[in-house]
């Protein structure tokens, strides 16, 4: 069975899905095959596994850092927000239905056999498993049914790394007041604390280190600086989706949907020099852009009254014709003619959609979930160099799209003009297509595009071991192994 120690932090965006990611990466370094887990995530960033599971997308990044297939053993539970209070819960990979809080705080625990048989499976394949927390670990109202922090530690026995985010302030408040927080049982799990996101010259915390063992009673593992690596962020608080002017010479607009999903989806354009990506909230901010993109959503017909609402439609269909318009899975939808939920699949109704792309969509109970891979169809309008091209990506969808009279990929999609649709999640990644679509954003500009096109996976190798080295240097590593030991 293999070791294992889980990360927990004083409250969300600390940066344990980092770290996470950090230590699977230093462990495969050293020789060890290390495997990530997190019991219960809540995200609307997913990603599809090889055998059509659904998954956080945090998970398949920390299964990339320890260069393993992601695999629906590393998340169990998956909750996605639909409205403020509800999501559609996901176990081993499918839907079980869409619940709201109070319901699902109910039945919760009745998913530890489902927890604890995923771990089981996933610790006897792997030398070392690091665990990783949600939230707080001193959710006071929630911990009598905890199952995925200090709930988790003990079903385990899993060593706990404490983390905060000095970046954010207060460090001693959240460290030490989280420790006077938890039981007596659960402070004796917590074998180290680090402190995340430190800027500047670490020299002048040192008494800071001092004040924290003293008053924790717990070593101090580590003061990890605040990182500068591009590595994906499923988070809703991550910096990306904060509010930015345009300053590249290609500005790319995407429509920052109030239950907006796998915005990662657009990272690879920020690897290009003098390319912009803007998350846009309101359409006064939308300017004039170079291309739009509406991502995907969770909630379609509720994301598509809103974008009618808020002036987003309008402005949209106002550039069309301007410059290129494209639709990744909700986005897809929301450019066709009507939308459909019957079911109470996505929260139910049915809307008229921006009749940008000669389709319509019907939701149903049963979620499409796959990888795939194809060709670009023979495209015209605006982004016409995408023809031929190959694309690799995953699907993941309650709707079912028809009536669409020009494919845009050999498995369907649509376009228009130069409106375009379709439901590949990672549809940019393959370097071709990516470069495609800068070099004709430039030449669109009358300028000339020199650059060669990303490839996203040797790109993210890279990102990985800067992400570990920085991490490694900061870490007591002894204490870590240390710490496996026991």
């Amino acid at each position: 069975m293999a070791r294992k120690i889980m990360l927990q932090g004083t409250m969300s965006n600390v940066g344990k899905s980092l770290l996470t990611a950090a230590l699977c990466r230093i462990f495969r370094q050293d020789g060890y095959s290390a495997a990530p887990f997190k019991s219960q995530n809540m995200a609307l960033n997913s990603y599809i596994t090889a055998d059509g599971c659904e998954i956080g997308r945090a998970q398949a990044m920390q299964a990339e850092a320890a260069g393993l297939e992601p695999s629906v053993l590393m998340n169990p539970i998956l909750l996605k927000p639909t409205t403020d209070v509800g999501s559609q819960v996901i176990v081993n990979g499918k839907v079980r239905g869409n619940m709201r809080a109070v319901e699902y705080f109910r039945h919760k625990k009745e998913l530890i056999p489902d927890i604890l048989a995923a771990y089981e499976k996933l610790a006897s394949q792997h030398d070392i498993i690091v665990i990783e927390g949600a939230g707080s670990a001193a959710e006071l109202n929630l911990k009598a049914d905890d199952i995925v922090n200090m709930g988790l530690a003990k079903l385990v026995g899993a060593p706990v790394l404490l983390v905060g985010d000095i970046d954010r302030g207060g460090i001693f408040a959240q460290l030490l007041g989280t420790l006077m927080l938890i039981e007596e049982d659960e402070r004796e799990l917590i074998k180290g604390m680090i402190v995340n996101k430190f800027r500047g010259d670490k020299a002048i915390f040192r008494s800071g280190v001092d004040i924290l063992e003293q008053r924790g009673g717990v070593p101090v593992a580590g003061v990890v600086p605040y990182i500068k690596c591009d590595i994906e962020d499923e988070d809703s608080l991550s910096d990306k989706l904060g509010s930015r002017t345009a300053n590249g010479i290609i500005d790319i607009a995407v429509i920052r949907l109030p239950h907006i999903s796998n915005y990662t989806d657009f990272d690879v354009f920020l690897q290009y020099d003098g390319v912009s990506v803007r998350y846009v909230t309101k359409y006064t901010e939308l300017g004039q852009p170079d291309m739009i993109i509406v991502p995907g959503t969770k909630s379609t017909v509720a994301d598509m009254r809103w974008l009618r609402e808020s002036g987003f439609e309008a402005a949209i269909k106002k550039a069309v014709g301007k410059v290129p318009v494209f639709g990744i899975c909700g986005g897809y939808q929301m450019l066709g003619k009507t939308i459909a939920d019957p079911g109470n699949a996505e929260g139910g109704g049915d809307i008229e959609g921006m009749g940008l792309l000669d389709c319509d969509t019907v939701f149903f109970r049963e979620k499409h979930q796959t990888q795939t891979s194809g060709h670009f169809a023979q495209t015209g309008g605006m982004l016409s160099a995408l023809s031929g091209l190959a694309y690799t990506g995953y699907e993941i969808h309650m709707g079912e799209t028809s009536g669409c009279s020009e494919k845009l990929l050999d498995c369907g999609g649509a376009y228009s003009g130069s409106v375009y649709g379709c439901y590949i999640h990672g549809i940019f990644d393959e370097p071709g297509v990516s470069a495609a679509v800068v070099k004709t954003l430039y030449e669109r500009k009358g300028l000339c595009f020199d650059g060669a096109g990303i490839d996203r996976r040797v790109y993210k190798e890279k990102q990985f071991d800067i992400l570990a080295d920085a991490v490694r240097e900061a870490l007591d590593m002894e204490l870590i192994y240390r710490i496996l030991d026991r």
